[in-house]
């Protein structure tokens, strides 16, 4: 395996520096929203956490379709890769929401639309890797995961939309002109400049993750090769 590369190390570096920023700006800088008080602070690394995870679902998907036409292993690495962060970050994102729900709602959970297709699409790609644990042949496997990121992306805007499309209690703060109305809040100035940051801090965490990933599934592969040909030769 190639030593890390100094693009990495910088990455690591401004990504650390973005996340620490975010954290001063949500904490120091942002006001406290009027009607909801402090939890509302929660809303900037809830929405950061949930787009981090529809953006990996959607690397993955495109992993699987660039696998399937060229059949490089590195493309079912990425893929993978790109699953298992965003399932950590998406499922953050619904703890996060739980926590802003519980004063908000006076519960920490309702089955409404967006929480119920969340907790859908979590489920989804949690079988993504059961599927993966199931096949031994790398070249089966990885065809049968290219599929499954392809098909499985198509829940993903449905979370998405749901609250634009259904009758919800959950807030349409991003593109509504009636967010008070709907229980969300408008946002000024310094919280715009807070939200869209940390949406950019934790994309830019996400792409760092993502190439420590693919680094480590590349290693793992050398390794499986190894391994093959040991036990080919009877050692």
């Amino acid at each position: 395996m190639n030593e890390k590369p100094n693009l990495l190390t910088i990455l690591d570096v401004v990504a650390g520096l973005m996340i620490l920023v975010a954290a001063g700006l949500v904490f120091f800088y942002v006001p406290v929203e009027v009607m909801m008080g402090s939890v509302q602070k929660v809303f900037y690394f809830h929405v950061a956490t949930a787009w981090v995870g529809m953006l990996g679902f959607l690397v993955a998907a495109i992993a699987g379709v660039v696998y399937l036409r060229k059949g490089n292993l590195l493309w079912d690495i990425a893929g993978n890769g790109a699953v298992e962060i965003s399932l950590i970050f998406f499922l953050t994102a619904i703890v996060l929401g739980s926590i802003w729900a519980r004063p908000i709602w006076n519960t920490w959970w309702t089955w409404e639309p967006r929480l119920t297709t969340a907790a859908i699409v979590e489920l989804i790609y949690a079988a993504y890797l059961l599927l993966r644990q199931g096949v031994d042949d790398p070249e089966r496997r990885a065809r049968f995961s290219a599929i499954y990121a392809i098909f499985g992306f198509f829940s993903v805007p449905l979370t998405f939309i749901s609250i634009r499309m259904l009758r919800t209690i959950h807030p349409v703060v991003i593109g509504s002109a009636e967010a008070a109305s709907q229980g969300g809040f408008n946002m000024d100035s310094p919280m715009k400049l807070t939200f869209f940051f940390s949406l950019a801090a934790f994309t830019v965490f996400f792409a760092d993750l993502l190439w420590h990933r693919i680094r480590l599934g590349q290693l793992r592969a050398e390794v499986d090769v190894l391994r093959i040909d040991s036990y080919s030769k009877g050692e």
